[in-house]
């Protein structure tokens, strides 16, 4: 079947995680799982940025060294994947001096060997929450539309790298497709950006104004600056630059980036400049998620304005949180994030749907301990259920692939009302068939939903495997 090598961003490591985060992995993690299921050599990767003067000014703030920051900050993200079930196969740390720090320096060798790197005193307008410089066309107001602030006017001396050069190219595999960008909102935006001119960016810092990164090779008074240090974590965690490039060779081109909308400019035109004057292929897709948002405002840890996944799925179950984002927030697009309204749909969809019909099912189970799934009546629904949520899930319509379960979840309680099983007796031969065929259709929602939800699935595997009834979900208290 082949090799199917999927990355989330690696988010910035001057705080803990939010859940607009949470739903990026969520999303990679079903991609992953579904092409595990069809027997694709998977790699999934994470990981976490760790360098830059903001994480240096927090952690001074804080009294610690930038390193215990990031240990701290990276741990509550490997907590984060832990408690929402992410299957990710490595998790790649800017700081790690073994693995990232030999792939950065090869990399920027590259550039230079490409012509590409020059240097240039430069004036410009550097915003504190982006930890980048901006142009005028990022502001509204006079401010950075993102984080809100007003960008301060730097002028230094700096390595730039000849983005402008690439313009041309990168704009025709975009628009050929050999460079996907989905969804078709950010392919546009990206080409009407493109197509107005890319400049020549920044791509290192004075090192006494940004200490906390790694050295420019053969330069030690620059510090390599977040472009080639971050985005090229994609390549250093598969090996490159190491002794042993193997897993390089298996696994790059990315099949897919999954990223949020904010980095866009950075992931479908900077690092596919830079791979391309590397002489390194191009990712094939870039998937390109929204904004989980409060009230209308991007949720973010500049404004303040953020909840905790780990305190949500620690509360009400990781598989829910998941079940929520998947399902709530449109694909592609921004999304609201509202306690309650994830409580009412905990308890609407999965503790009255889902949760009630398995338990239904097993119930009725009991009283026949002998009945195995059959598969007659329900096998051809789920044969065509399986290939439409693949197909669903490989367009990025998570929303829409859960739908159409929940939908065959109702159609199983309305066969089981129409049917009234308990009505008969439990050593017939019409109970066998009809718990036979109900058992069946358990077992193959639980195979539906392992992507989306996995510990749900190996819950509702084992249940029925043993024939005993389950709770899978309790009702949440609204007031809770």
């Amino acid at each position: 079947m082949g090799k199917f090598y999927i990355t989330s961003s690696i988010p910035y490591m001057n705080a803990g995680p939010h859940i607009g985060f949470a739903l990026e992995i969520i999303q990679a993690d079903v991609l992953a799982r579904l092409n595990r299921n069809e027997g694709r050599d998977v790699f999934f990767l994470t990981g976490a940025d760790e360098h830059g003067a903001k994480i240096a000014k927090t952690a001074e703030k804080l009294k610690k060294t930038p390193q215990e920051l990031v240990d701290a900050n990276s741990s509550k993200f490997k907590k984060l994947e832990k408690t929402l079930h992410i299957s990710n196969d490595d998790f790649i740390r800017t700081t790690d001096k073994t693995r990232h720090w030999p792939g950065v320096e090869k990399l920027w060798e590259a550039l230079v060997q490409s012509g590409d790197i020059y240097k240039k005193t430069y004036r410009g307008l550097y915003c504190t929450g982006h930890e980048a410089f901006i142009t005028e066309k990022d502001l509204t107001g006079g401010v950075c539309v993102v984080h809100k602030t007003k960008p301060e006017n730097i002028e230094e001396e700096n390595y730039f790298f000849r983005l402008s050069k690439y313009s041309k190219e990168i704009e025709s595999k975009i628009k050929s497709g050999e460079l996907r960008i989905l969804p078709l909102s950010r392919k546009n935006e990206i080409l009407s950006l493109i197509g107005q001119g890319l400049e020549d960016i920044s791509f290192s810092r004075p090192t006494k104004d940004l200490r906390w990164g790694i050295p420019v090779p053969e330069d030690a008074s620059q510090t390599i600056y977040v472009w080639c240090d971050a985005l090229s974590n994609y390549i250093t965690a598969l090996g490159y630059g190491g002794a042993d490039g193997d897993k390089f060779k298996k696994y790059w081109p990315a099949d897919v980036h999954i990223i949020g909308k904010d980095i866009l400019r950075f992931h479908a035109a900077i690092w596919p400049a830079m791979l391309l004057s590397a002489r390194l292929p191009l990712p094939k897709t870039v998937w390109v998620h929204g904004f989980v948002t409060i009230g209308g405002e991007k949720m973010s840890k500049s404004l303040g304005n953020v909840i905790d996944p780990i305190e949500i799925a620690e509360k009400y179950g990781g598989d829910s949180l998941r079940y929520y984002l998947l399902r709530e927030i449109p694909a592609g697009e921004d999304g609201e994030f509202d306690l309650e309204k994830f409580k009412e749909r905990h308890n609407a969809d999965l503790s009255k749907g889902i949760g009630n019909f398995i338990s239904r099912v097993l119930a009725l189970a009991e009283k026949n301990p002998a009945v195995e799934p059959l598969p007659a009546l329900f096998g051809e629904i789920s044969k065509n259920a399986k290939s439409n949520v693949a197909d669903l899930v490989k367009n990025f319509k998570f929303g829409e692939a859960l739908a159409g379960i929940w939908q065959i979840i109702a159609a199983g309680d309305k066969y089981i009302d129409d049917k009234k099983p308990w009505t008969l007796d439990s050593n017939s031969e019409e109970y066998r068939k009809i718990i036979g065929s109900l058992l069946y259709l358990v077992s193959e929602i639980g195979k539906l939903i392992e992507p989306f939800m996995p510990s749900t699935s190996e819950k509702i595997a084992e249940a029925v495997e043993n024939k005993k009834n389950i709770l899978l979900f309790p009702r949440i208290s609204i007031d809770d």
